[in-house]
């Protein structure tokens, strides 16, 4: 980019709507493109909500055997084959430590909505569709890349009730602790010149100012944009019909917490997906530090509203939730209550989930069985973000930014 370019965007002055993963790696991308960006977020501190509190899985397509058609999984696997890469560009940090320890094992459950035989299928598609990207080294730790494999008899006893759990499998996908790449990611929006936080404050609207710039409407007051970034999850769609994108189809806003455990000392344990459907998963990302997830015990709405407000989680609630995602876990993994029983600190955590589609993921036929409807709306000088995905936000804040600087 040329000095007369340079000069011309720093007098672009850019709100991007929402502090999280996706927010946080579009204004750094577009800072250091050199426009003027301001982030808004109504939380008190940027990465405080969703983006920090969830499992990190970084997703190649694995999970969505639910989507024989490998849609979802080609849709997914750039963001994250590229997560690693572009989180440490972005953040000027390693995440190394932040991934999790060993591949994810998935369990296949009795009420599964794929059966053993179309999950063994699925992940032999899955191999060959990862074979074909060229890759040889591991996405996120830099070692061998190993195919998906089918555990013995003994490996699945070993780890998992069968009369629950039907069949299990090694997959080479792995997860990261979400609340170091969250710090990783405050420090550099911080510290990054350019770049100016609006924390504590709710967009409520947008409206025209002068010379048909955007006016961001806030609690506090509000201020005028030549370009707007809506990368919300809750409340997205009600700044996009102030914008003149309505909402169309169906969506589903949903709030989901989870557990998270600090133990004593190390406790081994693997990481583990019980699949396909409304059921949970254990991530061990360095012996000490785990996400427990339970569906029914962590989801606490599920609604059509535009902007529903979050459900509070008294201390009583949370106790309870943690107890709850235990003893679902339990059902299928009998030993998970080790980890808990280490604690030193249970926290439980969580935000706002938006996906387009609804139903129960107990039916095969719901379409949050595929999630390769997100992307980019625009509208003029206006982008709404539907993010997909924890592990796609940087890979869509790249590609993004690159249209924007008109590449």
């Amino acid at each position: 980019m040329n000095a007369r370019a340079a000069r011309t965007l720093r007098d672009v002055e850019v709100a991007v709507l929402g502090a999280g993963i996706m927010g946080c790696a579009t204004a750094l991308f577009l800072a250091r493109e050199g426009f003027r960006v301001t982030v808004f977020d109504e939380a008190p501190a940027a990465m405080a909500r969703a983006s920090r509190w969830n499992e990190g899985k970084i997703h190649l397509g694995y999970l969505y055997s639910g989507d024989p058609s490998l849609q979802t999984a080609r849709r997914l696997i750039s963001g994250g084959l590229a997560f690693r890469d572009l989180v440490e560009e972005l953040t000027g940090s390693s995440i190394g430590e932040a991934v999790s320890a060993d591949d994810d094992t998935f369990l296949v459950h009795r009420n599964s909505v794929a059966a053993p035989g179309a999950v063994a299928r699925y992940f032999a598609a899955m191999d060959a569709l990862i074979a074909a990207t060229g890759i040889e080294r591991h996405y996120l730790t830099g070692g061998g890349c190993a195919p998906s494999r089918r555990l013995t008899g003994a490996e699945l006893a070993a780890i998992a009730d069968p009369s629950t759990i039907v069949a299990g499998f090694r997959t080479p996908e792995r997860s990261v602790r979400t609340t170091v790449v969250a710090d990783l990611f405050a420090r550099a929006v911080a510290a990054e010149p350019g770049l100016s936080l609006r924390l504590g404050e709710r967009v409520g609207g947008l409206s025209r100012g002068t010379r048909r710039r955007w006016r961001v409407l806030t609690n506090v007051g509000s201020d005028e944009f030549d370009i707007v970034v809506n990368s919300l999850w809750n409340g997205r769609l009600a700044v996009d019909a102030a914008a003149g994108l309505p909402a169309e189809g169906r969506w589903s806003n949903r709030y989901r917490v989870s557990t998270f455990v600090t133990t004593s000392h190390p406790v081994a344990y693997p990481s583990a997906v019980v699949c396909t459907g409304p059921f949970g998963d254990v991530k061990n990302y360095d012996g000490r530090h785990f996400y427990l997830s339970w569906y029914e015990a962590g989801l606490l709405l599920d609604t059509a509203v535009l902007d529903p407000a979050a459900p509070a989680v008294t201390t009583d609630a949370a106790a309870a939730i943690a107890q709850a995602t235990r003893a679902g876990l339990a059902t299928a993994m009998p030993n998970v209550g080790r980890i808990m029983d280490a604690a030193t600190e249970i926290v439980v955590e969580g935000g706002f989930i938006f996906a387009r589609g609804g139903g129960s993921l107990a039916d095969p036929t719901s379409p949050l069985h595929r999630r390769n409807a997100f992307g980019v709306t625009r509208g003029d000088a206006y982008f709404s973000v539907d993010t997909g995905k924890y592990s796609t936000a940087p890979w869509l804040a790249r590609r993004l930014v690159d249209e924007i600087a008109g590449r």
